[in-house]
């Protein structure tokens, strides 16, 4: 499993006083009110530090870090990766799951026959797909709803499916 979770990426410094403009790769902005922790990946290297202060404009997170003071500090920050460690990160509700933590996962259906690995989740508004791909480089897409997510055990990276009767041809 994954035990760090990019959820942004620093795009510029904003302002003169230190703040930097991130573009957010979260599906909540709002988890950036409540960040104390996390690490820029800067030079090949995690760097941690402490966020304290956050608001938003149009699209984008605007965060100030501390300890860094004008805008020459942040500068070298410029397409820089902001990560969490797995201690930070959001709380997650029963039957939810960090996309990192999916990925690769073993794919079978309610019979034990595999069908792949979980090679990507496409986010489409009203509920998440799997795209699962088998050995012979083919595609099932499986709607991430219950009446198809069977079991979802993500230490042992394996996940059950019920393929419905429209996905099976």
């Amino acid at each position: 499993m994954e035990d760090m979770f990019q959820v942004g990426i620093i795009t510029s410094p904003h302002g003169v006083r230190g703040e930097v403009k991130v573009f957010p790769t979260t599906d909540d902005n709002k988890r950036f009110k409540k960040l104390k922790e996390c690490f820029i990946e800067y030079n090949n290297e995690l760097m941690p530090v402490k966020a304290c202060g956050c608001k938003f404009f149009k699209n984008m997170v605007i965060l100030k870090l501390e300890n860094f003071d004008n805008m020459n500090d942040v500068e070298k920050f410029r397409k820089c990766k902001i990560f969490v460690d797995r201690e930070h990160a959001v709380s997650l509700d029963k039957d939810e799951y960090f996309v990192a933590d999916l990925l690769g996962i073993s794919v079978a259906d309610e019979n034990g026959n595999v069908l792949g690995a979980l090679e990507d989740v496409i986010e489409t508004g009203a509920n998440d797909v799997y795209v699962v791909k088998n050995e012979s480089g083919d595609e099932i897409l499986i709607p991430a709803i219950k009446d198809c997510i069977l079991d979802v055990n993500v230490n042992e990276r394996v996940m059950i499916v019920h393929l419905l009767k429209e996905m099976e041809e």
